[in-house]
């Protein structure tokens, strides 16, 4: 069985719903403390074995590419002793994995976006991550989890947490025969169904292991849900043919694509925060009264 060593990382998206802000900075660049969102779910990846990192960009991808180059200028002016932990960390960005870029000239949906990674992993199965959404499990990355899940199985795995049924049509649905240790054997998955037809609130959460067969399975999809290549559809294809399964994870899920989720993130973040956790904590505390 193949090493999956590469990610893909859809980052096309409009961000409509942070606008003005991403009307010139793609919403995956929002800062959490001092790292965009980008580079946390990158460092996932890093950490869970991936060396090779593809971004499917769209607009102001020359943001996202320039951030995770190195600054040459930038490294120069901070020589300074006493600036070197701003030194190593503008370095460590652009060390973390190889990075390569392709541009989803159209908003096609994210079977399309997919579909433009094919080249780059060459046979290969990968890791596929969302940009909107942060995991955040401090003792095993959830992508990790995943790919040991791939390791096991030899199939596609979509990385699902249970939610309240009501919140089940902003995401998907997947259907199942039966589960052993966490992984379910899937049956069948429907992206954003009405409240009246989910019949399952076990949901697919934006981490995903993609055997190489997936781009088969994509280019017999047909415009799916909003009038998109939804990459649910391909899955579902995938899952009646024995090719998929799901895997409940462990760790918690920011949804920062969501206003409120972003601020969650960024609340539960800094208090995690080695050198000012404690004294937000205190500040929280003294507002909150």
């Amino acid at each position: 069985m193949k090493k999956i060593r590469k990610a893909v990382i859809p980052v096309a998206g409009f961000g409509t719903r942070f606008l003005p802000f991403t009307k010139s900075v793609p919403k995956m660049m929002l800062p959490v403390i001092d790292k965009p969102v980008l580079q946390i779910i990158v460092e996932e990846a890093v950490e869970s074995g991936i060396d090779e990192v593809l971004f499917i960009v769209g607009n102001h991808s020359d943001i996202i590419e320039d951030y995770f180059s190195f600054d040459e200028e930038l490294v120069s002016r901070l020589k300074d002793p006493s600036k070197r932990p701003y030194r190593e960390a503008v370095e460590r960005v652009s060390s973390l994995a190889k990075f390569s870029y392709v541009v989803q000239e159209e908003q096609k949906g994210t079977a399309h976006a997919v579909a433009l990674a094919k080249d780059f992993t060459a046979g290969e199965p990968f890791l596929l991550m969302f940009g909107d959404d942060l995991m955040y499990n401090p003792s095993k990355p959830v992508s990790l989890q995943l790919i040991e899940t791939y390791y096991k199985t030899g199939k596609t795995v979509l990385g699902c947490k249970r939610v309240p049924k009501e919140d089940v049509p902003k995401y998907a649905s997947v259907e199942y025969s039966r589960v052993e240790n966490g992984i379910y054997e899937m049956s069948r998955i429907v992206e954003k169904p009405p409240l009246s037809q989910v019949k399952s609130d076990l949901a697919p959460l934006g981490r995903y292991v993609c055997d190489a067969d997936i781009f088969d399975y994509i280019g017999k999809i047909g415009l799916g849900a909003g009038g998109e290549y939804q990459i649910t559809d391909a899955f579902d294809l995938q899952a009646k043919d024995g090719r998929a399964v799901a895997y409940e994870f462990e760790g918690v899920r920011y949804d920062t694509g969501d206003k409120f989720g972003y601020l969650k993130a960024v609340v539960e973040y800094s208090l995690r925060d080695g050198e000012y956790g404690a004294r937000f904590a205190e500040y929280l505390k003294s507002i909150v009264k």
